[in-house]
């Protein structure tokens, strides 16, 4: 920037309101005047940059673009250092607050005090068996009630009241964007969220896979040429037929914003996917089907609804007829590559029955059922919660075109920073809240833990891009619900009582008293003793991180309780590629604690590579 044979600057950073954001601050911190020109494109097809270039606009054509992002990034951390200084001060322990995040954990609890509320209830269907079909009831919370109904049809006559023939279609899914990629990676692979944004900008890195931080589900018009010879080269690469490719189901430049969706690239013909990482070759899966998919043609099924009555009680029967496969063919291969058992679609076909007709001597049984709880969140199902966040709210605002908890680029690192901070934890595949999280939202007012704040800044920032109010005005308005927050909590009467008790992990294998985690490890209680224990575990130790993993509380849990734990998907930077293994903690009564690494017979080639 400071050359004098550089005249003037070409801003080629995303098209989107960060992207405008990462080039003002670089531009202003270099202390530069010279003038800037702005390339603006979402395809880096030669021809869209080739365009982009003869069409370079004034740069300050994108100032209230600027200004809409500076306010967002002001207002977040505004926002985040004085409600999380607040609440920690009221409340004397470290309670970290955000626009996204406290929402996000409001979504855990919630969700965990549903199921812990929910009353499970037992009930009845009653079925019937017309010979080559079953029909049944509606759910019956009386068991008597059932039994005197069954009694009742036991070798009566079923009458035809209607019957209902349709034909649908489920168009193909669609590219992936960002988070409905981390969403299948996790519930296929069970990965999280920052693995899969990790494995995925690795594959960038590699040119294996088009930019990752993504929001768009479609490709750009010129892309048109470059998809077709890329799924040529998928089809030899993994010996696959495809009859049909329908390039026009994935192409729509007015729906691609800062970036296309994801795609693998043509790379992959020289690749030699067999030395990927485990972890990158099963995204760079994903992304090849997904492709493969997408372009496919529709899946076609007849669909046949029948009502009977019996004994004054209406039982229904349903089938489904496949009369096009379509994407599901490519759908049915990719799951023939995973090790896991795939569910396949049962079809059934019912008689060709007319109305009023009769069917006599029908057979009666019960059916026992249980209501079931909703279910823990996962990661795959949290961030869908997020993306949709607050979507009525969204609707009902104008100009809030954007939706939902952070972008595709955040979300994972909003999840990691609740399980980092203690509001959260993975169990197994299940994410939770702690009770540290649970005294966060009860304590927090319904305006910062509700996905609404979003929703209205979102409005006000499209404004602050078309001129409509100003930055200044915004920020004022920040400022001034801040103020009013924090001296509605100048009486300390209003102030809450959170539990102020230690949750116990485990006892110490050095002296037994109670272990507890703190904020950059798990320590034991005696460490004021006189003689001290200074047993501990911590958070970023070198052997977990150098595997690529967190070292969380469940995880220090089972240690603490079994002194071993099997893991997936631990990380080799010898060999560069992921494997499974046993951790045994190693404790000697010493200060230190070390790990090692137990294999299973079979998998001693593994360890010796390590």
């Amino acid at each position: 920037m400071s050359k004098k044979e550089v005249t003037e600057l070409i801003c080629a950073t995303d098209a989107g309101r960060e992207g405008e954001l990462i080039f003002r601050l670089v531009y202003q911190k270099c202390n530069c005047k010279k003038p800037v020109k702005r390339l603006w494109i979402s395809s880096l097809e030669d021809s869209a940059i080739l365009k982009g270039m003869a069409e370079l606009e004034n740069s300050q054509k994108y100032d209230s673009l600027y200004d809409a992002a500076l306010c967002r990034a002001k207002a977040d951390w505004l926002i985040g250092i004085n409600a999380s200084r607040l609440f920690s001060c009221l409340y004397h322990k470290t309670l970290n607050v955000g626009r996204v995040m406290t929402p996000t954990l409001a979504f855990l609890t919630e969700r965990e005090k549903e199921i812990n509320n929910f009353q499970k209830q037992k009930f009845y269907q009653v079925e019937i068996d017309c010979g080559n079909f079953c029909a049944i009831s509606e759910k019956i919370e009386s068991k008597t009630d059932a039994e005197k109904l069954k009694q009742k049809c036991l070798g009566k006559t079923a009458v035809v009241q209607s019957v209902e023939q349709k034909q649908k279609t489920e168009k193909p899914p669609k590219l992936y964007d960002l988070t409905t990629l981390q969403r299948e990676a996790n519930k296929i692979y069970g990965y999280t969220a920052q693995q899969t944004l990790e494995y995925l900008q690795s594959l960038y890195e590699k040119k294996l896979a088009t930019y990752p931080r993504t929001d768009s589900n479609y490709i750009t018009e010129d892309m048109k040429n470059s998809i077709t010879e890329l799924i040529d080269i998928i089809i030899k690469k993994i010996d696959i037929e495809v009859t049909t490719q329908n390039i026009e189901n994935i192409v729509d430049g007015s729906k691609v914003s800062d970036h296309h969706a994801l795609l693998p690239t043509k790379s992959i013909q020289t690749a030699n996917l067999s030395e990927l990482p485990a972890g990158e070759r099963n995204i760079l899966k994903l992304l090849v089907y997904r492709l493969l998919i997408a372009v496919d043609e529709v899946y076609c099924y007849a669909e046949t609804n029948i009502l009977l009555g019996c004994e004054g009680t209406i039982f229904k029967a349903n089938a489904k007829n496949i009369l096009q496969k379509g994407w599901k063919n490519i759908l049915e291969a990719f799951q023939k590559t995973l090790r896991e058992k795939t569910k396949k679609e049962n079809e059934m076909i019912l008689p060709d029955l007319q109305q009023n007709q009769q069917i006599k001597g029908v057979k009666s049984s019960i059916k026992e059922g249980i209501t079931a709880p909703p279910k823990h969140f996962t990661e795959d199902t949290l961030l869908l919660a997020m993306e949709n966040a607050s979507a009525e709210d969204f609707k009902q605002i104008e100009n809030a075109e954007k939706k939902g908890l952070g972008t595709p680029a955040t979300r994972a690192g909003i999840i990691e920073k609740l399980i980092k901070c203690g509001f959260a934890e993975r169990n197994q595949k299940q994410i939770l809240p702690t009770q540290k999280g649970f005294e966060l939202i009860e304590v927090v007012p319904q305006t910062i833990k509700s996905a609404k704040l979003t929703a209205i800044w979102e409005s006000k920032l499209k404004d602050i891009e078309n001129n409509n109010i100003s930055s200044q005005n915004f920020m004022q308005e920040i400022e001034t619900m801040l103020s009013e927050l924090i001296k509605s909590y100048e009486n300390s009467d209003f102030v809450k009582d959170i539990s102020t008790e230690k949750e116990i992990i485990g006892k110490c294998p050095r002296c037994g008293r109670p272990v507890y985690e703190g904020q950059k490890n798990y320590y034991c209680s005696g460490y004021k003793d006189n003689p001290p224990c200074h047993f501990v575990l911590w958070k970023d130790n070198l052997f977990f991180t150098s595997k690529r993993k967190t070292f969380t509380k469940q995880l220090a849990i089972e240690f603490l309780n079994k002194g071993r734990v099997k893991m997936t998907e631990l990380y080799s930077e010898k060999k560069d590629r992921y494997y499974n293994a046993t951790v045994v903690m190693q404790y000697t009564g010493e200060k230190y604690v070390s790990f090692k690494l137990e294999f299973p017979i079979k998998d001693k080639k593994i360890e010796k590579e390590m």
